[in-house]
This record gives structure tokens, sequence and C-alpha cells, in this order.
């Protein structure tokens, strides 16, 4: 499976790795990847593999799960789809209460105590979704874990994620895409190091080349 939706993400460009020509991500970090996995939805047999494997990942590891809640805004559709898949009930939660109305934060219907599980679309240093496991953690629920597409495997998310008590288990991971990404002619096998030193230490801009090794 975590090779199957590698390929799904490489093959649509819901992954598009540029390891000469990066990427600047919103908090300055030069990145030689670019993850969007909204465009997952717009595919219908990448949208069902993935749904049906988010509900497998539920099934067989969180089978006490009473509620599901997506991370706002990615997550929302995956949620909604597969809490349809397993007949359970779906809402998710804000990055922020709304500021008129209501003032909520979790929109749909949450019990204290209910086993939730939440639905993430990609996790680099999981700051955002562990941001929504604390909100579901103080309207009383029970959160079981994470449940996500794509997982970068940053050492800063692993900690944070072990330090919020909260496990997360991930479709596929940047490690079997790029292993992919490489044999199926993506990024040449030479670029695989330097890929790897990105991912274990996004700070340090020693992975990337300048224009002269670039000729």
């Amino acid at each position: 499976m975590k090779r199957k939706i590698g390929e799904h993400l490489l093959n649509i460009k819901a992954v598009f790795l540029s390891p000469d020509k990066p990427f600047i991500w919103a908090s300055g970090i030069k990145s030689p990847v670019y993850c969007d996995n909204r465009i997952t939805l717009s595919d219908h047999s990448v949208r069902e593999d993935i749904e049906r494997g988010l509900a497998d990942i539920i099934r067989n590891n969180y089978p006490e799960c009473e509620v599901i809640m997506g991370t706002s805004t990615a997550g929302i559709a995956h949620a909604a789809i597969t809490a349809h898949i397993l007949g359970l009930p779906m809402g998710y939660v804000r990055s922020a209460a709304k500021d008129h109305g209501r003032g909520n934060r979790i929109e749909g219907k949450l019990l204290p105590g209910q086993k939730t599980v939440v639905i993430e679309d990609l996790i680099s240093t999981a700051g955002s979704v562990i941001d929504t496991v604390e909100a579901l953690r103080e309207e009383g629920a029970e959160v079981l874990g994470i449940a996500s597409i794509f997982t970068y495997g940053m050492t800063k998310g692993i900690e944070r994620l072990k330090q919020a008590g909260v496990t997360n288990i991930s479709l596929t991971d940047f490690d079997t895409v790029i292993d992919v990404a490489s044999e199926k002619g993506y990024i040449k096998p030479e670029d695989k190091h330097r890929l790897l030193a990105f991912r274990n230490n996004p700070a340090d801009e020693g992975w990337i080349k300048t224009q002269g090794e670039l000729l």
C-alpha cells in the first residue's frame, strides 16, 4: 500500500520533487519537495484507494473509533469520505474559533468522552495536527490517534507527536516516495541522499547544489 499510494502521489503530481530548483515554504525553508494532497480529490481511482486505505487504518488500528474529525481545511473531504465508508459520524476542527455566530472551533456533534480519530492529509513538523488534537481533548474527546495520507518522518514531527502522546499512521511516507521516484525516473538516483539530508534537517541547506555544481 505504501508504494501504491506513493506512486499515485507522484503520478498525479500531488507530490512534486525538484532537488535542483527548491520550493520556498511559508516558513522560509527551502524544500526540494512540494506536496498538495488536495489534488488527490480530483482523481477518482486515487481518491478511492486513499479513502479505503484511511478506512483500513482506522479499522485495523483504532477499532474503537466513534467519530472522525478532519483537520481544516485539507483533511475535511478525506474525513467525510472515510467516515461514509465506515458508517461513522464526522466533523472537523477549525484552525481558530469563528469570530461570529456561536464561535465554534469544532464543527459537528462531539460528545465528551467520544473516541475520536483525526484525519490529516500531510504531516511535516506536526504542529497543526497536534493543535487539532489538543482542541479535541479540551472538548473532552478521547483522541485515539491520527490517520494521514503522507508524512515526511521529520525528527521534529516525530518528537512532537511523542510529547503530545498521540500516534500517527500514514498511508505512505517520504522515504517510500523517493524510492519510487528514483526507480521510476522522477529523480536521479544520486539525488536520493540529498532529499534524505533535507528530511533529516530541513534547516540545513547543505543539500542544495550551487549553479556551478549543477553545470
